[in-house]
């Protein structure tokens, strides 16, 4: 077998950061249906048992593959002097990366990597949450809460980033064609909104939950931040 370049890989050179690289550009060339060990093994030219030399079994690869996503969101990345910004530059990162991987993400958006990434995150985190004044059982509450916000909402973008376009587009012309059609007495609420509502953007959407999202932690923190940023 030859690689996607037209070589075969030399016997015993197959590493696992090279599994994992070219499985995210499976992944992102051939999207979540495209991705399966034979087609893996082609990219790689190698054979596809290969890779259970470094991986017992594909779960264990999805898991690999999430932990490399939450390494790219979050590289450079350390506690910042303000909590808020540690939480922030968090969820901003991950949905990022989410976006710019959506057929990775949806393999392992839902799921527990317990790899380095994700136990460096989750220290970040804690630590931030630590910082805003929360301890013990509700400290560990607030932190999952952060955590599965994060991951619901940047992997449900990652979710519909991943259909076929002609579905995206489907979905959205929705707001221009079906809900701006509907009959003013019936649906006097949608009717009016009936313009606004198709000019929406997925980053409008974002912005407006993520404000409110942060805003909610800072008025339930023991320690609410007092940084020039976030005083108002």
């Amino acid at each position: 077998m030859t690689t996607t370049s037209g070589r075969r890989l030399p016997r015993g050179s197959l590493t696992p950061d090279m599994i994992i690289t070219k499985s995210l550009w499976l992944l992102d060339t051939a999207g979540p249906d495209g991705f399966s060990m034979p087609k893996l093994g082609r990219a790689l030219g190698a054979d596809p048992t290969a890779v259970y030399r470094h991986f017992a079994s594909k779960d264990e690869l999805v898991l690999a593959i999430a932990d490399r996503l939450i390494a790219e969101a979050v590289m450079g990345l350390g506690p910042q002097a303000c909590w808020l910004d540690s939480v922030e530059q968090t969820v901003r990162r991950v949905r990022a990366t989410y976006v710019a991987h959506p057929a990775a993400a949806v393999l392992s958006f839902s799921r527990m990597t317990q790899g380095p990434a994700e136990i460096r995150v989750v220290e970040l985190l804690i630590g931030a949450v630590r910082q805003a004044g929360f301890e013990g059982a509700e400290a560990a509450v607030v932190y999952r809460a952060i955590a599965e916000f994060t991951l619901a909402w940047a992997g449900a973008e990652a979710a519909f980033l991943a259909l076929e376009a002609n579905l995206q587009q489907a979905d959205r012309s929705a707001w221009s064609r079906t809900y701006r059609a509907v009959d003013r007495d019936d649906y006097p609420n949608i009717w009016s909104l009936r313009d606004e509502l198709a000019s929406v953007r997925d980053d409008d959407i974002f912005e407006a939950v993520l404000a409110v999202f942060l805003d909610g932690l800072s008025q339930k923190a023991p320690l609410p931040c007092g940084c020039d940023k976030h005083a108002s």
